[in-house]
């Protein structure tokens, strides 16, 4: 059996929990990070060196990279959602990257000033920051949704995931941002997958 640790606040354990809805697969999950604790453990530095969450353990293989798990359980899982042909595959390959370098670090600013920060302590100039590094990464996203039902086309895939559990934590966020309607239907269509449900239903913290 699959067994999943980390925590759902976090959005890379949010991936790999989805993904692994997907796939129908049952598994177990044991919190960690954060007030959890777990991760400095003996035990989990032994899986996990980086004292990161998630971690996935499939038998004796032992992996961690959110985005690389979810790789994983769509290829030996789900292989609907994981492209067989090559170009399709790499595009998929180039969203997920594009998700960790630049779409993770423009919001998460905003998301620890909002979720994260006393409201005493917030700092507006941060989150003011974070808005004009999200804002042109969103208008490309519904630029690119605007010829394709999903990232990688007309169906659902691999890349939607990382993608949409950043949306996610973005729309979450309270303020506002620009039209953006082909990047909400996409996501609306997103919620309508019953593989989302105690992942993109539950409130940010």
């Amino acid at each position: 059996m699959l067994h999943i640790w980390g925590r759902l606040s976090s959005i890379n354990v949010r991936k790999v929990v989805w993904a692994a809805q997907e796939t129908g697969v049952p598994f177990t999950r044991t919190d960690a990070g954060l007030t959890f604790g777990v991760v400095k453990t003996f035990d989990y530095l032994r899986l996990n060196p980086n004292a990161q969450v998630p971690t996935l353990q499939d038998g004796e293989l032992v992996l961690w990279e959110s985005n690389v798990i979810v790789r994983y359980l769509c290829a030996r899982y789900a292989p609907h959602l994981y492209p067989q042909e090559l170009a399709a595959r790499f595009d998929a390959e180039r969203w997920m990257d594009w998700q960790q370098t630049s779409l993770n670090p423009a919001g998460s600013p905003a998301f620890i000033q909002w979720f994260r920060t006393a409201p005493e302590q917030r700092d507006q100039s941060v989150i003011t920051k974070s808005v004009a590094t999200m804002t042109p990464l969103l208008l490309l996203l519904d630029q690119h949704l605007s010829q394709r039902a999903y990232m990688g086309g007309d169906s659902f895939g691999m890349a939607d995931i990382p993608v949409a559990c950043d949306i996610h934590r973005w729309f979450g966020l309270p303020q506002t941002r620009p039209e953006l309607p082909h990047l909400e239907r996409w996501y609306s269509q997103i919620l309508d997958r019953p593989a989302t449900r105690g992942v993109l239903d539950l409130p940010l913290a």
